[in-house]
């Protein structure tokens, strides 16, 4: 099991770049837009500067829905390696099964 106040951190993170995923979105646009103005994309670039480093999606860690392990993880499944061999052991998740040759 996880640090919980690892697990937290990273709970606070996914919130708090859902928040600012729009205005971040926005702001991104206008940087990257060639026909804007420089003085209006580099006014756009510091007022993302600005942005909590929290809200960036990037140091978002994918993490075990079970125990929280930051490592192994299976995208498909929400759960690290660990918990899909338990799992899968007991049959739980379906259409998984022991590969024998």
């Amino acid at each position: 099991m996880a640090k919980k106040s690892a697990v937290e951190k990273n709970n606070r993170r996914i919130k708090l770049s859902k928040r600012y995923a729009a205005k971040r979105a926005t702001l991104k646009a206008i940087v990257h837009d060639k026909d804007i103005a420089p003085e209006e994309r580099f006014q756009a670039q510091m007022k993302l500067n600005g942005l909590p480093r929290n809200a960036s999606p990037v140091r978002v860690r994918n993490r075990c829905e079970l125990s929280g392990r930051p490592r192994a993880f299976y995208r498909k499944f929400r759960i690290s390696r660990i918990a899909l061999r338990d799992l899968a052991s007991t049959g739980q998740i379906p259409g998984v099964v022991k590969s024998s040759w």
